[in-house]
């Protein structure tokens, strides 16, 4: 049952259950951050970065090359989610909900959920975080306190995903932002292909 249509209450969901969930081409998502309740979403075009189409726009690949952060991976996941779960001037909702975070903390726990994180001076101004399973990345969400940490992250995302084997960067959904680095819209039968191949076998993050 999925958001496409039908919605489920919210279950005493495991990271067990979440891994076979996204096994399945579905994750979880809330209608808002105070919402205790999570449904399923299947989307019917799902969002894809293709790794060997990634494209960095130039202003932004001077900027990866000036590095003006220091890049960590698993360093600060609790801290990275609930950085992504806040409100904003420009984002007046989320959708990572207390249950959402305490799974994917229990997950990153297990090795499937991992940040990457941009600090300056010691403080973390800039991030992402997602899901590994096989030879996948489910990215989840991202937040950026200072000019461009969230993309130079995603830079340095694709790099890692690229060198540890990794063949499928799943994004969920497309918006603007993400069009801007060659994520492209996949027909749900399609997905399912790509995700059946990238199940087999298995890539390490770190």
């Amino acid at each position: 049952m999925t958001r496409d249509g039908n919605e489920v209450k919210r279950r005493a969901l495991t990271p067990q259950i979440l891994l076979r969930a996204y096994a399945a081409g579905i994750f979880p998502m809330a209608d808002d951050a105070n919402d205790p309740e999570i449904f399923w979403v299947q989307p019917e075009m799902r969002g894809v970065i293709p790794l060997d189409a990634f494209h960095v726009p130039k202003s932004l690949a001077k900027r990866v090359r000036q590095a003006p952060y220091d890049i960590r991976f698993n360093t600060a996941f609790r801290a990275v989610i609930a950085a992504c779960a806040e409100t904003t001037e420009t984002r007046e909702r989320t959708w990572i909900n207390w249950p959402i975070r305490e799974l994917y903390c229990q997950l990153h726990e297990m090795g499937h959920a991992h940040s990457v994180e941009a600090w300056e001076d010691d403080q973390l101004v800039g991030g992402l975080y997602g899901v590994s399973l096989g030879r996948a990345f489910f990215g989840e969400s991202m937040f950026s306190r200072k000019t461009d940490a969230s993309k130079i992250c995603l830079v340095h995302l694709v790099e890692r995903l690229k060198e540890r084997g990794f063949i499928l960067l799943d994004t969920q959904f497309t918006t603007d932002h993400l069009k801007r680095f060659g994520a492209i819209d996949v027909p749900h039968e399609e997905y399912e292909d790509m995700l059946a191949e990238a199940l087999i076998g298995e890539a390490k993050f770190g």
